[in-house]
């Protein structure tokens, strides 16, 4: 008999859901029969959230959407109050918004700085803490997105790499303190491949060579996909990660392994 995992019945919120991770995350769990709670900060009657609904249509799971910066205290406020209205009740929180902030140390303003601090760690703190009492008692688990610049920081975006670092200490400090009755983990997702990444290639002159060159750098020779970043988030959420809290998945392809780029 296959090994299957089914979280029929289970409600998910799932932040930053219009795209990239955070959608690829939103079809996975759909996928597995989980109810599906998206967020992000463009309106419901936005292109992009009519969009997201239009694509999760196919998946046969109740799928809703509400409007929240995650920046705004009273934004996330209102997003818990509606979810506490109309469904009473949470079993999944995956954290996942995020935006990286291009700036070095020296060159970052007062602006630059606490926006980075707002979206990248101080409102995963507030989502978890105001969305505790509606995942308490359901063997609740809350998800954190903090890519791998939580461990390993380039150049160029010190706010970020500094904030994703801390958010590694706040799931800790989750886990000693909402445990036993909700589970809190970090996946640090690597060098993932969704089709804003391709943006990004096309800035090189050489674009098919330099997606190459970092393929090359992975140890397992591919890119990650939303779609594996995904899977790891409905394994996390199954009772078969029952004894998983606390702790870090780094999902990087072999990156960390490597002592420096050849």
């Amino acid at each position: 008999m296959a090994l299957t995992i089914d979280l029929k019945g289970k409600i998910a919120l799932v932040t930053g859901v219009t795209s990239g991770i955070g959608l690829g995350i939103a079809k996975m769990m759909a996928k597995a029969g989980c109810t599906v709670i998206g967020c992000a900060e463009q309106s419901e009657t936005s292109d992009v959230a009519q969009r997201f609904l239009a694509e999760m249509e196919s998946f046969d799971a109740h799928t809703d959407y509400f409007k929240a910066d995650m920046v705004v205290t009273e934004d996330i406020d209102g997003l818990v109050s509606d979810i506490t209205s109309d469904y009473g009740r949470l079993d999944i929180l995956v954290s996942n918004a995020d935006q990286n902030v291009f700036t070095r140390l020296e060159n970052s303003t007062e602006k630059d700085w606490q926006f980075n601090l707002d979206l990248n760690l101080s409102a995963h703190w507030r989502l978890a803490k105001r969305c505790k009492s509606l995942l308490e008692g359901n063997n609740g688990v809350i998800i954190v997105m903090a890519p791998n610049h939580a461990f390993a920081g380039i150049s160029g975006c010190a706010p970020y790499n500094i904030a994703k670092t801390a958010l590694t200490g706040l799931v800790r400090s989750l886990a000693i303190e909402s445990g036993p009755g909700i589970r809190t983990i970090v996946i640090a997702p690597g060098f993932i491949d969704p089709p804003g990444k391709q943006q990004w290639f096309n800035s090189f002159i050489r674009t098919e060579e330099e997606r190459q060159r970092t393929i090359d750098l992975h140890p397992v020779k591919k890119l990650g996909t939303v779609e594996e970043i995904g899977g790891w988030c409905v394994f996390l959420s199954s009772k078969y990660a029952g004894f998983a809290s606390g702790t870090t998945y780094l999902i990087d392809g072999g990156r960390n392994a490597v002592l420096r780029d050849n």
